[in-house]
């Protein structure tokens, strides 16, 4: 039994607005020195997946910087074990409008190897630190068509799941909704999928000739309606961080702060990144630091609470900063105060400045600004 990975790296860009606008999601820099494509990569190799198609339609330059041959995640390019699957790279005239029409431009790369062979799909927009052999051999188990992993406590009644399961008290599927604001009683689809390859391809090719191209609605929904497909679902009982708007993705980084959800994402199996070796972070004499993430390489004189500090930040002397994400290279002035604020990358923020967000609506600063 082989298995290849699939990942899609596009999905949600349009819901991060000025965070994506430059990158895909996918390539969002995470709690200090990762990005979120790190923990679905990291996910597919420590499950020994050494076959690895990452989909992305547009600005995928960063994400391609950050991955490079591979090597971090032992999927060295030349090997076979990691390829970009670009519109430049098939031949594909314009973006895809969902998953599936995604799934068609790359056939040739999933018709590569062993028809028996399974397929794992994912997005990057939820973070978990997931043991896939276990879902794999559950798959297997199951005898099903589809396996889906789900979590549960996420559904609400507000916020809208792209794929949202209703389990009978046998863990078979009762129903089924996509678009959904589905209520507590509801597991939501973490976007991730098991499915037998050659099962995959003929379906794919089946609804893209019929002008399908949404992989929850128009193939999972209709084919289980219609018990042409059969579906077993995972739930995953660890963390999970679903990333699928600018609050989401703020809250999931100053979740960190939790020593719950640190263990959760990092103390089981290995997350891999590219590797940046900095020298320790400076603290000066009046420097306070309290329940943060900090980064290498900062220069630290003044105050943070609350915070995540990425590499080679600097707090100017009598700077008060708290709730807030500060991504690399950004300089805070000096008596500056800065309160549920996003700096993206290479920001300056002049000294005696004052920007206060809510958790609810952070301020967003984009990348190379000057404020």
């Amino acid at each position: 039994m082989t298995i290849q990975g699939i990942i899609f790296a596009n999905i949600y860009d349009s819901s991060l607005g000025e965070l994506t606008n430059k990158r895909t999601i996918a390539s969002l820099p995470y709690g200090g020195r990762y990005r979120q494509i790190d923990f679905t990569l990291s996910n597919m190799s420590n499950a020994n997946i050494r076959r690895i198609g990452i989909i992305s339609r547009y600005n995928y330059q960063s994400l391609m910087a950050h991955i490079g041959s591979g090597e971090e995640w032992d999927l060295e390019l030349q090997d076979g074990g990691l390829e970009y699957l670009t519109p430049f790279s098939l031949s594909a005239t314009s973006g895809y409008r969902g998953k599936m029409e995604a799934l068609h431009a790359a056939m040739s790369y999933l018709e590569k190897g062993s028809d028996d062979s399974y397929v794992v799909l994912s997005d990057a927009g939820v973070l978990c630190n997931m043991d896939l052999n276990k879902v794999v051999e559950a798959h297997i188990a199951s005898g099903k068509d589809m396996t889906i992993i789900a979590k549960k406590g996420i559904a609400n009644g507000k916020k809208q799941l792209d794929l949202a399961i209703k389990l009978d008290e046998n863990g078979e599927i009762e129903d089924m909704a996509v678009d959904y604001a589905a209520s507590e009683e509801y597991d939501a689809s973490m976007a991730m999928f098991i499915i037998q390859k050659k099962l995959l391809i003929e379906h794919v090719e089946y609804l893209v000739a019929r002008n399908c191209y949404r992989f929850e609605r128009d193939l999972i929904l209709p084919l289980w309606q219609q018990k042409k497909l059969s579906v077993n679902v995972y739930e995953f009982d660890g963390v999970a961080l679903f990333v699928e708007s600018t609050e989401e993705y703020y809250k999931a980084n100053l979740a960190l702060l939790d020593k719950d959800v640190r263990d959760g994402l990092f103390r089981d199996r290995p997350i891999y990144t590219k590797v940046r070796d900095r020298v320790p972070s400076y603290y000066g004499e009046n420097t306070h630091i309290e329940n943060c993430v900090v980064a290498d390489g900062c220069l630290l004189e003044g105050t943070a609470k609350h915070s995540v500090l990425f590499r080679q930040v600097v707090l100017g002397a009598g700077s008060d900063v708290s709730d807030c994400l500060i991504m690399n290279d950004s300089v805070v002035g000096e008596n500056s105060e800065l309160k549920c604020v996003i700096l993206d990358k290479n920001v300056t923020v002049r000294p005696g400045s004052k920007l206060i967000g809510t958790p609810q609506n952070p301020i967003i600063i984009k990348r190379g600004e000057t404020v």
